[in-house]
């Protein structure tokens, strides 16, 4: 298949499974995927921004509003909670994807988690600055407040990963999300309570979440002391270079990180983690094309352009990319685990076809 036709392919699946009131399913041939993530959503969003088609973020970031209007009152409470140091069960936070139609997903899942919040502060100011759009902040200035202080509050938590697994951790992977919402929106909108916020999440990450001169995939608070829970990489910490920019591309730390991941987790494709088991822990589409984002602000066009025809090679005949791929796995007896249990790897992916797009337009 050649770039544009998958290029074009992309936009129509995207589009083709967002729900009229804006959510994107995750996978719609996948049931447990049949929800839409506020974090894989919004990189489908700003995905649809780069290629032209606002119309679909600015759905999207509605009905993220709509979701969150009438978490007011739960977020006081939470917060109250949190200034009269009472304990406050898992359960009590919000979500982490939502039903189609806006309802809350009362599922069995590891639901306390920030990124997306974070993430879509970011996406959002985004999609604004892309469109011109200022008044959209007015207009969902309701559920932005909301996002803002739970998110100011609840930063440091211990909550799950991006990949729904260990919530007795803080991953810096997360808080990059909530830096890059706080500080984004806090830029656009000259608030010093955000910035200077973003700037201690900043801190705490150059502090607390650098081991042997790397980012690490997580911490933990022991005796009042941060340190390294698990102290191997994982991808997603290239997203503290790119888009959230807690450090440059090119800082000695990001560097060191970025050496481990490809000399842990690189074959042609990019995995998660080295413990990863969920399907065999083989190669992630979204995390190539994020590999080779971050390749590209570095300046290396020719591995950039390496992944994404990697990426490419992965469609099948009607154009849809897998979440991942086992042609390299970690685990091969926990794939047939998988596939006994949920069947299939999830295909299409929503998020494997935004992060593609978001490389294609990088590199165009």
């Amino acid at each position: 298949m050649q770039r544009e036709q998958l290029i074009n392919h992309s936009i129509s699946i995207i589009k083709g499974n967002q729900h009229p009131r804006g959510g994107y399913i995750a996978s719609p041939l996948f049931p447990p995927y049949a929800y839409s993530w506020l974090r894989d959503g919004t990189f489908i969003a700003h995905a649809m921004d780069r290629t032209g088609e606002t119309d679909s973020s600015a759905l999207f970031h509605r009905w993220v509003a709509g979701v969150l209007k009438n978490k007011r009152s739960r977020v006081d409470a939470l917060v109250h909670k949190h200034n009269n140091k009472e304990w406050i069960d898992r359960s009590e936070f919000l979500g982490t994807r939502y039903h189609l139609d806006g309802r809350d997903d009362v599922s069995e899942w590891g639901h306390f988690q920030l990124d997306g919040y974070g993430a879509w502060l970011w996406g959002l100011t985004e999609h604004v600055k892309t469109t011109g759009n200022k008044e959209m902040l007015n207009e969902l200035r309701e559920s932005i407040e909301i996002t803002v202080d739970y998110l100011m509050t609840f930063w440091h938590y211990p909550n799950f990963d991006c990949w729904e697994e260990f919530p007795d951790y803080v991953h810096p992977a997360t808080l990059a999300c909530v830096y890059g919402g706080l500080k984004a929106l806090g830029e656009l909108e000259q608030r010093p309570q955000l910035l200077e916020k973003a700037s201690m999440i900043k801190n705490f990450i150059l502090s607390n979440c650098v081991y042997e001169d790397r980012f690490v995939k997580s911490v933990h608070c022991l005796d009042e002391i941060w340190k390294p829970a698990l102290t191997g990489v994982d991808a997603s910490l290239l997203w503290l270079a790119v888009p959230f920019g807690v450090c440059e591309a090119d800082d000695p730390i990001m560097r060191k990180t970025v050496q481990m991941i490809e000399s842990e987790l690189k074959h042609e494709g990019i995995q998660r983690y080295v413990e990863d088991r969920y399907y065999g822990g083989g190669e992630w589409l979204l995390l190539t094309a994020w590999y080779g984002w971050y390749q590209k602000e570095l300046g290396n066009r020719e591995e950039a352009q390496r992944c994404l025809e990697w990426i490419i090679s992965k469609a099948d005949h009607l154009g849809r990319l897998p979440e991942q791929v086992p042609d390299e796995l970690r685990e091969p007896s926990a794939y047939s685990e998988w596939l006994g249990k949920w069947g299939e790897p999830a295909l299409p992916l929503l998020w494997s076809h935004a992060m593609f797009l978001v490389l294609s337009d990088s590199l165009a």
